[in-house]
């Protein structure tokens, strides 16, 4: 526990360096394939710093998230199931290859957009062979929606955001994602009516 702790803290004080964009970028990347720590924790850092640009820094998020998810794909394609059962536990494989068969390319979506572990879901991605257009087009909503929200967020209500995004973030996504599957069911629903 305590070298997440640390961990978190590197990242943390990332921001109050010059490079606090480059480890942005970085740290996103990593994330999505290998790193523990998730990226939201420097973009909300970087953001509070600065609300005007953290609709910036969520772009750079999303785009560092999406790239490193696709080198997570890379691994899990080229790696196959041997390297997902040596980095993971076998029931979370097993989960998460029931995601894929229940519910395909938005089984990305719902982890690229929840606090699940998402390299579980990119190296998965690839070991079960999930289309790559659909697995990108997933994770750039996925992971877009996540730190554009948590951009927007701060950006509109600054340093309040900080308290309120931490308290209630699990609340959001089950919102967000009970609004998704209802969006969808209404546009299924008026596509069977015509």
């Amino acid at each position: 526990m305590d070298l997440i702790h640390n961990l978190i803290n590197w990242t943390i004080n990332w921001a109050q360096t010059p490079y606090g964009v480059y480890a942005l970028f970085a740290i996103s990347f990593a994330e999505s394939s290998f790193f523990p720590v998730p990226p939201d924790t420097l973009l909300i850092a970087l953001s509070l710093i600065s609300p005007k640009t953290a609709l910036f820094y969520s772009l750079i998020c999303t785009i560092g998230s999406v790239i490193g998810g696709c080198f997570g794909y890379l691994i899990g394609f080229f790696g196959g199931r041997p390297i997902l059962k040596r980095l993971f536990k076998e029931e979370k494989v097993k989960i998460v290859h029931n995601y894929f068969e229940k519910y395909g390319a938005w089984a990305i979506f719902i982890a690229a957009f929840t606090p699940i572990p998402y390299k579980v879901f990119t190296i998965a991605a690839g070991a079960f062979y999930i289309n790559l257009p659909k697995f990108v087009i997933a994770s750039i909503l996925g992971r877009g929606g996540r730190f554009f929200l948590v951009g927007l967020f701060i950006m509109i209500f600054g340093e309040t955001a900080k308290v309120i995004i931490k308290k209630h973030f699990e609340l959001f996504t089950i919102l967000f994602i009970l609004l998704l599957i209802g969006g969808f069911y209404c546009l299924k629903h008026i596509k069977i009516k015509r």
